[in-house]
């Protein structure tokens, strides 16, 4: 009989956190019981898995005793305070947040493009970016087919990539807008920022806190995190990446416009490379110019899959392309890729820690 685990899901009460439910409830990961964790503010409320009520207890390092697997995507701050307690006490966590995202000592996944990274692993996982995501769906049969040299990258990242907050804030401005009201702005760009702005009927070329080179840290997380994905090495030459990240009044669905250079001396065609994606798990091709056929976050919103489009050649420099991407980014940006992890974990047998792996943590 095959294995049944013992689930937690740190955050569960989050916009991330309740779609993990949803995503765990529909995986094939066997689940024996599963715990719900939040912050003290949401402990006693009730959700449901599998049709079964189950109560929200407060998040504490003794909550992952007898745990097998966490999900977890409550902050950086909870993960770093509580992640390393669940591996002492052998649970395998896959983090949503960035706070492990950089560490060498965890693996950074797309379950589609570098599964093998799970081999190694030290009883946590990180999910990446949400937007850094959907790019590798798009990229990585590009770059096994052809190779890859340069990516540049502007997003157009919707109001969710913020929280259920951002969401709310942009719900409640168009209705002030449309009636002629003053918009108050108290979340975007950065909550913790010296000036807020509406995102509705706006776009803001902020997202995260700026570096000192005047990108943004989510710009930042574009270039590093995708190294590491590819090469594994975040700080790799191999492949030149710059992006800029702005967010769009959409409610939920990223989209992306990506101009990259493949492998020296290549030169496919739009057909080629077309085909090349077609057959890449996850990623579905929607290309059809003459029919106004491309991909759209109004579609793409509540889907598991990575949609690309308006596929071409760049006129100017040869072996170099433009396309354009779009995915949920709280389902493949989040949820649902970090229940892939925890199903590829399940698929090689891997739910356990490593003898000494607690200590790289603490």
């Amino acid at each position: 009989m095959a294995k049944a685990y013992v689930v937690a899901i740190l955050g569960a009460t989050g916009a991330v956190g309740t779609r993990m439910i949803e995503q765990l409830e529909q995986s094939t990961i066997p689940v024996k019981e599963v715990h719900l964790l939040a912050s003290s503010r949401s402990a006693g409320k009730t959700l449901t898995f599998k049709g079964q009520p189950v109560t929200v207890e407060e998040a504490t390092p003794d909550s992952f005793n007898g745990v097998d697997l966490v999900l977890a995507s409550a902050g950086g701050s909870v993960s770093a305070r509580l992640l390393p307690e669940a591996v002492k006490r052998g649970a395998v966590c896959v983090d949503n947040t960035s706070h492990f995202r950089m560490d060498d000592n965890v693996p950074l996944v797309v379950p589609e493009v570098n599964p093998d990274a799970l081999n190694h692993h030290n009883g946590i996982i990180a999910d990446p970016n949400c937007s850094t995501i959907q790019m590798m769906m798009a990229l990585e049969p590009v770059r096994r087919a052809f190779g890859l040299r340069r990516i540049i990258v502007s997003t157009y990242q919707a109001a969710s990539g913020a929280g259920q907050s951002a969401i709310n804030e942009l719900e409640d401005e168009a209705r002030d807008y449309l009636a002629g009201k003053p918009m108050d702005a108290a979340v975007l760009p950065v909550k913790g920022a010296e000036h807020h702005y509406p995102l509705a009927f706006n776009l803001l070329p902020q997202i995260d806190v700026f570096e000192e080179d005047g990108y943004t840290h989510e710009e930042w997380k574009m270039i590093h995190e995708t190294k590491k994905i590819m090469l594994g090495d975040k700080n790799s030459p191999a492949i030149k990446v710059t992006a800029t990240c702005v967010r769009v009044p959409v409610p939920i669905a990223h989209g992306e416009s990506v101009w990259f250079e493949v492998g020296e001396g290549q030169t496919p065609s739009a057909d080629e490379l077309r085909a090349a994606m077609s057959g890449f798990p996850g990623l579905v091709v929607q290309d059809d110019p003459a029919n106004q056929v491309y991909p759209q976050p109004i579609n793409a919103a509540g889907s598991r899959d990575t949609f690309v489009g308006r596929i071409r050649p760049d006129q100017e420099t040869s072996g170099a392309y433009n396309l354009w991407v779009v995915s949920d980014n709280l389902l493949k940006g989040a949820a649902w890729n970090a229940v892939q992890i925890a199903e590829e974990l399940v698929a090689r047998d891997l739910v356990r820690v490593p003898a000494g792996s607690a200590e790289k943590f603490m």
